[in-house]
């Protein structure tokens, strides 16, 4: 990154350090971290809305659409994460390449060969010729899809119960001044709802901050995999020769996670308290016990 950095071989000490801190692998490791804080900005708003999707559609009447949420949550609930996390991504890549397959590529040619799942060189998501940021990019996009499915099943079981939670003469006393079913939910049962899911969230969102290493799996560029690729033996052929470091790379993305678990916490007590006050709950309560003189 430095001109004095050109020569590693001829740096001692700290200048070492520096000039090896600042390498072109290491700055996509700091940006790396940025990848993490965006999987989680797009998965969570998207993952709640699979939740509210799901929870209704368990409390519907209509039957199939009460199976279907039923389902969704059941079956995603009941199978280990990191199964979805591979399922998922492979599943949706093979789709949209047979569709692909049938539009570029002669379709009397099967795309299953014994074991294999082969297409032309036209249906291959992404091309072949790509640039790299649009292989990493349509990696990411599958994996923040993976991710919404599965803590959308979970977000929705939370919602309903939070909703099955609200006082039901609430409700029916919405009812009975007239208010329709759209009505009641947008102003009484979401607003009331949200203090018995936020535990329950806060639970998932600290899990979701968790499952974020599984990113390495899926092919993504993320700071386990360049913390394992920078911290591992590098011999005098390497630039920068060093003995094995993945401890301490390991124990820089250990601090990381805590405090983004820590900043999460503090947050979250704060939009709790916040939801508590005037509500008929343990915490409403607690609430305003503190504040009586």
């Amino acid at each position: 990154m430095f001109a004095h950095c050109s020569d590693p071989g001829a740096l001692e000490g700290l200048a070492w350090l520096m000039c090896y801190l600042t390498s072109g692998k290491h700055l996509l490791f700091y940006a790396s971290f940025g990848t993490v804080l965006l999987l989680l900005a797009i998965t969570a708003p998207i993952a709640l809305l699979f939740g509210f999707g799901g929870a209704f559609a368990v409390r519907s009447r209509f039957r199939p659409l009460r199976w279907f949420g039923l389902v969704y949550t059941s079956m995603v609930r009941g199978v280990p994460d990191i199964l979805f996390f591979l399922f998922v991504p492979i599943a949706m890549d093979q789709a949209l390449e047979w569709l692909r397959s049938r539009v570029y590529c002669d379709p009397t040619v099967p795309v299953r060969q014994g074991n294999e799942f082969v297409v032309c060189a036209l249906a291959k998501l992404p091309r072949s010729d790509a640039a790299e940021w649009v292989h990493q990019g349509y990696g990411f996009m599958l994996a923040v899809i993976a991710f919404s499915i599965v803590f959308g099943a979970f977000a929705a079981n939370v919602l309903n119960g939070a909703m099955s939670a609200v006082p039901r003469a609430q409700l029916e006393t919405a009812e009975a001044y007239g208010l329709t079913e759209r009505q009641i939910n947008r102003r009484i049962l979401i607003p009331q709802m949200w203090t018995y899911a936020l535990p329950g969230l806060s639970n998932l969102w600290m899990i979701l901050i968790k499952a974020t290493p599984l990113l390495f799996l899926l092919g993504v560029e993320d700071i386990v995999y360049w913390a394992r690729d920078l911290g591992g033996t590098k011999t005098s052929t390497y630039a920068y020769p060093h003995p094995d470091w993945r401890l301490y790379y390991f124990l820089g993305i250990l601090v990381f996670y805590l405090a983004m678990t820590w900043v999460s916490q503090r947050v979250i007590d704060r939009l709790a308290a916040r939801l508590s006050h005037g509500q008929a709950t343990m915490a409403g309560e607690a609430l305003r016990q503190g504040a009586a003189p």
